[in-house]
């Protein structure tokens, strides 16, 4: 009797563990989507460790975060070479399934040497591969990409250009440019104008040509349909505690008009939104900035959800790249007491500050003569010490939030390990429609492509195999001379010639020219620059 009580136990136990775990949870390769989904909207909050989520919620009374009932896994986010990851790499992890070197965008290494990875094939060092978003307009439909900061910047870069320089801006914005992504709405306004990039190319005139332009909040919310640029900042958009509301749309705002636009697409959308600057405050050590642009996104999740719920047919992914700055709540300030120090020790000076280190520098007058008063009213420090004065009014251009974060964070008893980024595993959010497998568990970061490609129907590999063809090898497969036309050195051209046919592709467009015929490509092409041009399968196909 006893054995009969303790199996039946046993079985009542196995049946309540199965309730309280989603049978929809499973590992990417569990993963089976019988019928794909119509839209996915990833959200990055660009170096955020699960800290910043927790200080913010505090400075937010304590009250749920929109994306708080998402949590699912962990994500490991070491990058080829390395446990640290630089935000090119990890970003390329999840918009392509592919682990890379730092600096490296969409693009693969030059070698594979953390453990558990599969060797690279040398053949295919520096090779371009393709993102989720690329793979999503070849299957028709509509694409987006939100970010606080210049659009040319890693992660939004990442999911929409390739090379393996992330600082190399031209390239970059150029191939976005002619990489017809529905929207954009960021900053950079700079990058695309001759004055501002080393190839002295108008790109701005170029996105006249194909999008509405939208420069502050007012004209942004204009636009109800069509293809969008929206050029909000010369370089990256301010933080959102600094932010001016007729000059400069929240995030939350953008990601609203995206979805608005996009989902006009009856083929569906495809939509990544990155909440750039949290990663800035925490190289800084700028609690403020951090809070700031932390909350700032949740609301650009709530925005998604809203959306995702009502319609029924999207999936709604958040996952950080990497962490950033080691925060900490507690320090060496609170090391004899930590479990005694009130909530109000950390959050009311917080509470204080009306601007982030970067608002700061805007306030204080040009010979920095008004340093007390500002910090007074700004920030609500009253007892700065000579040296911090001194510091402040010695900042370098751009970098206050770098002096005065840290001069908040101590007074906050918060603490930092470093002002670089960290190998921490990072959360994961999932939400789903009702039936769609949830990707769960401790997770790659290349599963969040993976895990995207399933739910779209989308094939990158395939994809990858259609958009960038070694261009010289299959020219002259086809019995063609290939070679490049380096009149303007800053704007190559491939160039392939057979009999009286004459292929010339300008690199970074999607542009071939047959005997001086415009054609239009699937993509872009891009030059590895280690000596192998990639073009799409659709220029190949030009050459009879």
């Amino acid at each position: 009797m006893r054995i009969k009580k303790f199996l039946l136990g046993l079985l009542i136990l196995a049946i309540i563990a199965t309730m309280a775990t989603p049978v929809w949870a499973a590992p990417i390769e569990d993963i089976v989507i019988e019928k794909p989904v119509k839209n996915v909207i990833i959200l990055i909050p660009d170096g955020t460790s699960l800290e910043v989520a927790t200080l913010s919620r505090w400075y937010n009374g304590g009250k749920k975060h929109n994306i708080d009932d998402l949590a699912c896994g962990l994500i490991r986010t070491y990058s080829c070479d390395a446990p640290i990851a630089d935000s090119a790499p990890s970003s390329t992890a999840m918009s392509t399934g592919h682990k890379s070197s730092t600096g490296f965008v969409a693009t693969l290494p030059d070698a594979n040497t953390m453990p558990g990875l599969e060797p690279l094939d040398p053949s295919r060092r520096r090779a371009p591969v393709a993102t989720i978003l690329e793979a999503a307009q070849l299957a028709g439909k509509a694409t987006g990409v939100v970010a606080t900061c210049e659009i040319m910047h890693a992660t939004p870069a990442d999911f929409t250009a390739h090379s393996s320089n992330r600082s190399d801006y031209d390239t970059l914005s150029m191939q976005q440019v002619y990489q017809e992504v529905d929207v954009f709405l960021a900053g950079g306004k700079k990058f695309f104008t001759p004055e501002g990039r080393k190839d002295g190319n108008d790109l701005l005139a170029v996105i006249k040509e194909n999008y509405q332009i939208v420069e502050n909040t007012a004209q942004m919310h204009e636009v109800k349909s069509g293809k969008v640029w929206g050029l909000f900042a010369e370089t990256a958009m301010a933080y959102d505690f600094d932010r001016d509301p007729v000059k400069e749309p929240s995030l939350a705002e953008m990601t609203q008009k995206a979805i608005e636009i996009l989902s006009q697409d009856e083929d569906g959308f495809f939509l990544m939104v990155e909440g750039s600057k949290i990663d800035w405050a925490a190289h800084a050590n700028d609690p403020i900035g951090m809070i700031s642009d932390y909350l700032a996104f949740d609301k650009a999740v709530g925005v998604a959800l809203d959306f995702a719920k009502k319609d029924g047919n999207t999936v709604v992914i958040s996952a950080a790249d990497h962490g950033n700055s080691g925060l900490s709540i507690g320090s060496e300030w609170t090391n004899s007491d930590y479990d005694v120090v009130p909530l109000s020790d950390f959050i009311d000076p917080l509470k204080r500050a009306k601007l982030t280190g970067e608002g700061i520098e805007k306030a204080l007058n040009e010979d920095r003569s008004n340093i007390v008063e500002v910090m007074a009213q700004y920030y609500g420090i009253t007892d700065l010490s000579e040296e911090e004065i001194n510091a402040i009014k010695e900042a370098a251009a751009g970098k206050m939030n770098y002096v005065v974060g840290p001069m908040i964070g101590k007074r906050a008893k918060l603490g930092f390990t470093t002002i670089g980024h960290t190998g921490d595993d990072v959360p994961l959010y999932v939400y789903v429609p009702e039936g769609i497998d949830i990707l769960s568990g401790t997770v790659e970061n290349t599963d969040i492509a993976r895990y995207m490609e399933k739910l779209l129907g989308l094939n990158l590999e395939e994809t990858t195999k259609k958009l960038f063809v070694p261009a010289r090898k299959a020219f002259e497969a086809k019995g063609a001379t290939v070679s490049f036309d380096t009149s303007d050195p800053k704007n190559p051209v491939f160039v392939a010639v057979k009999g009286d046919i004459e292929i010339r592709i300008p690199v970074n467009t999607n542009k071939a020219f047959v005997n001086g015929v415009e054609h239009k490509l699937d993509g872009v092409a891009v030059f590895d620059g280690i000596g192998t041009n990639y073009v799409p399968q659709s220029a190949i196909d030009l050459m009879q």
